[in-house]
């Protein structure tokens, strides 16, 4: 083992403050210089292989010693630059407030601590929510408080051992570029641990008032006086949504959501799912068998879940015959629905927003209602930077209901407006999946899969879309590939990033189809995002069109896997 790699090791050992990771180290150090353990030194070597990268996502990893790890050091580093970054920024006050949250995972409490030390030591006003809380509270409270920045410690859906630390700046929007690099370089010049100011006080731990102004502006989303009698089943899935949605929901005065019990408290260990998030297989089960559970009168009309920090909503409806009796409506799906009850209901103003990968069926809602709609790269760092947002959607289970309030996704009000248009179409002896046929007729069946792929070994990624490039498909699932962009060049609707964008001519019933592959910024995934669009000239026509999409979406992923290589 290079002796550079093991010196960088014992540096970092010495200046540590968590005593967890200084035993890891230490036990790792040791292993390593004892002779032949080739484990201990790959391990050694994957924490010292460089740095966690600070991007628009921030920082999300895993947990453990060393520069490419998530811990207390790289936290601290990332605080100190952040705040050497706004001390530079002339539009925001040098002294000004900085709202720190965090949720339930293992570290998170401790991050946001050491942030606001940080914080507090560059001459910041810092305060720390009260206790575990989802994203969406955060991202209020930054707008509410008038705060220069602020800073969520999650790893939203991602696995156990993983953490993050998301950043937003005085607009309560995510940063993007060029601020992420500047920021990054801010972090890259911190010197020693000991260089960087960490009082033990001095910093602010807020009340509940904060919660109590989020609740309330929760009602803004709902129509005066609108039905609101929907049955729901909800799951947190182990996290920190469960106090706020439920509080959300009794001061709207819909009936008690019934709690899946087996995941209603904050567990950072997950232990009843293989990955804490809702699209993943069989994290949903348990909600499923908690709505089968109840009968009669109580049976629920809807489940819904958040993810572990409550930013995503994901619904299901009731699907007779099925094994489950339940189906997940797909992010696309839940998307257009929002935005069809905001049209109809609320008669809402102001564009309407998704990303690339989203399903192109809202630009055809917004353009029906008259509406203005944009299409940005993913993620609603960019979503939240809209002219004149009113509502915006990705596929992932985002919704941003209330951009005024929460300039991000919201997984609270999400379910909160998905429960009063629930309510609604009950009133009407009818369910979310028959409105769903309703906008298939008046726009065509706009149905959307994916083809995800985790690796190990991320060259795989690198691989695959180098391969796309060089030898690009001239047909998929017998369409022709009308046009092919390299999105990695731009657009001149959207800045460069890492993804390929095909679309296809149509054919017979078929109206068009997209295919867009990228690799995930958040997690070690290959991600393909498929669309097909089939006329439903009548709702009779509606099966033949099912079958017809799904058809070309199988054929979509086994052509595509090909050509990829994946």
């Amino acid at each position: 083992m290079a002796l550079d790699l093991i010196d960088q090791a014992r540096t970092w050992l010495a200046e540590d403050p968590d005593p967890e990771t200084r035993a890891e180290l230490r036990a790792l150090l040791d292993a390593a210089e004892e002779g032949d353990n080739d484990a201990a030194r790959r391990a050694l070597a994957a924490r010292f292989d460089g740095t966690l990268q600070f991007g628009t996502a921030g920082l999300r990893g895993e947990l453990g010693a060393g520069p490419m790890r998530m811990n207390r050091a790289v936290v601290i580093r990332a605080a100190a630059g952040l705040a050497a970054y706004l001390a530079k920024q002339p539009q925001y006050d040098a002294t000004g407030l900085v709202v720190i949250g965090y949720d339930a995972r293992y570290k998170s409490a401790e991050f946001a601590r050491d942030t606001a030390a940080v914080m507090t030591g560059a001459g910041f006003r810092a305060a720390l929510l009260p206790r575990p809380l989802p994203t969406p509270v955060l991202a209020f409270a930054i707008r509410h408080l008038g705060a220069v920045a602020g800073i969520e410690v999650t790893a939203s859906h991602n696995p156990p051992r993983d953490n993050g630390y998301k950043v937003y700046l005085g607009d309560g929007s995510q940063i993007v570029p060029p601020a992420d690099a500047e920021i990054a370089a801010e972090i890259a010049a911190i010197g020693g641990l000991d260089d960087v100011r960490r009082p033990e006080a001095g910093w602010e731990t807020l009340d509940d008032a904060v919660l109590d102004a989020y609740l309330a502006r929760t009602d803004a989303v709902l129509t005066p006086g609108s039905p609101r009698d929907a049955r729901v089943v909800y799951t947190p899935l182990h996290g920190v949504g469960r106090e706020t949605l439920s509080a959300a929901f009794a001061r709207a005065g819909f009936p008690a959501p019934t709690v899946v019990a087996e995941q209603a408290e904050p567990d950072p260990a997950f232990p009843t799912v293989a990955f804490p998030n809702p699209e993943e297989p069989g994290a949903m089960d348990l909600a499923f068998a908690t709505a089968r559970e109840a009968a009669g009168e109580a049976a629920p009309d809807i489940v819904i879940a958040n993810d572990p920090d409550a930013d995503r909503c994901a619904v299901a409806v009731p699907a007779p015959g099925t094994g489950s009796g339940w189906r997940m409506l797909r992010g696309d799906e839940v998307g257009a629905l929002l935005a069809t009850h905001l049209v109809h209901r609320r008669r809402a103003r102001g564009a309407f927003a998704t990303t690339i990968v989203s399903s192109s069926l809202l630009s055809r809602i917004a353009a029906d209602a008259g509406a203005a709609y944009a299409e940005t790269l993913t993620g609603f760092k960019w979503l939240a930077r809209v002219d004149g947002l009113r509502y915006a959607y990705e596929e992932a289970l985002g919704y941003c209901v209330d951009p005024e309030g929460v300039r991000d996704k919201d997984g609270i009000t999400a379910a909160l407006l998905v429960a009063e248009l629930a309510s609604e179409l009950k009133g009407q002896g009818r369910t979310l999946a028959d409105l769903l046929d309703d906008i298939a007729v008046a726009h065509g069946l706009h149905a959307t899969d994916q083809l995800s792929v985790r690796v190990e070994d991320l060259s795989l990624i690198a691989a695959a879309m180098r391969r796309l490039r060089e030898e690009p498909p001239a047909e998929l699932a017998g369409l022709a590939v009308a046009s092919a962009e390299d999105l990695s060049r731009g657009t001149e609707t959207l800045p460069p990033t890492d993804g390929l964008r095909y679309l296809l001519a149509g054919k017979d019933a078929v109206r068009s189809a997209r295919v867009i592959v990228r690799p995930s910024g958040t997690e070690p995934k290959l991600k393909c995002y498929l669309e097909v669009v089939v006329d439903v000239p009548t709702a009779e026509d509606l099966p033949r069109a099912r079958a017809t999409a799904e058809t070309v979406l199988a054929a979509l992923k086994k052509d595509l896997a090909a050509a990829a290589g994946i």
